[in-house]
């Protein structure tokens, strides 16, 4: 069995910041205050390893807070901000106050008309849809 480099649990450590349970801030217009993840939409990992999803990646939520309509419901968001520090691929390394999603449609369109605070711009690169709606783009 081939050694582990020293460096590979360190990068994986600081890259996904979001896991299963993670509660996360609505940063959207839709209703929606506080949602839950459920489930990381293409995530492949080990048997019993818990998924863990990062900026601009699409995952399943449970409303938990918000509108009574929405509270309870089942719906896909993109994270568009988290805590952990992660490196960009210019070598600079860029972290957020708080974790945050914005809640999308199955064709993927973001279903709220506004963004309130900052979006990463690695979301904003993979959901263009997202930019357009964006104040301010990091």
């Amino acid at each position: 069995m081939p050694k582990r480099r020293a460096g590979m649990m360190t990068r994986m450590k600081y890259r996904c910041g979001i896991n299963v349970g993670t509660f996360l801030t609505c940063a959207d217009n839709t209703g929606a205050r506080k949602l839950q993840v459920i489930a990381v939409i293409g995530y492949k990992g080990v048997q019993r390893r818990i998924p863990r999803a990062t900026i601009g990646d699409v995952v399943v939520c449970t409303v938990k807070e918000g509108k009574p309509e929405l509270v309870g419901e089942i719906v896909r968001a993109v994270i568009i901000r988290q805590r952990a520090p992660y490196k960009r691929k210019d070598g600079s390394w860029i972290c957020f106050e708080d974790n945050a999603a914005i809640l999308i449609k199955p064709d993927m369109e973001p279903q709220g008309t506004e963004i309130r605070g900052p979006v990463a711009r690695e979301a904003v690169m993979r959901f263009p849809s997202i930019g357009k709606l964006a104040k301010i783009v990091i």
